[in-house]
């Protein structure tokens, strides 16, 4: 019998820690810990055990990645401004060659020129961007099919997905 896949990781980047302290404009009023009290009741709700991790340094986050073999099944991923240069997260990533969704909290195809660019983006199988905390729902929505193809999507949480390239 095939084990039960359902352990993602959720592995937050650089600035995201200081929710609650961004510009409100782009934000909201999230912190980080309703962020994560809230991937938290989605990924329950869609029998995931979600396993999170933030830091600050990118090194650190390498390392987090290249250490997920056997311990997760798939990753959610917000690199934070990482996403838009770091190819060491990139390759890290590749490593890892787990499912991946990457998610943003902002649009971020509609800010500044620099933050378009995803270092990260062919290496998963999906990216919401725009969403706010909802976009954590959908890319959990979307591993939770990755992790069991034969799944449908629910019809009450479409997927805002962004083109793959």
């Amino acid at each position: 019998m095939t084990p039960v896949r359902r352990r993602v990781a959720v592995l937050h980047g650089v600035n995201l820690d200081q929710l609650g302290r961004r510009p409100k404009a782009v934000y909201g009023d999230l912190t980080f810990d309703k962020l994560e009290r809230q991937i938290g009741v989605f990924a329950t709700a869609l029998d995931l055990d979600p396993r999170f991790f933030q830091t600050n340094d990118e090194g650190e986050f390498v390392g987090h990645l290249h250490r997920l073999d056997g311990m997760v099944d798939a990753i959610v991923i917000n690199p934070g401004a990482w996403t838009h240069y770091a190819w060491a997260i990139h390759d890290a990533l590749e490593i890892a060659a787990l499912p991946s969704v990457e998610v943003h909290l902002s649009d971020i195809m509609a800010r500044e020129e620099w933050r378009r660019i995803s270092v990260v983006r062919d290496l998963c199988v999906a990216t919401i961007s725009g969403q706010g905390v909802d976009g954590y729902r959908d890319a959990l929505v979307r591993i939770k099919q990755e992790l069991s193809p034969s799944m449908s999507a629910p019809t009450s949480s479409p997927l805002q997905e962004e083109p793959q390239k």
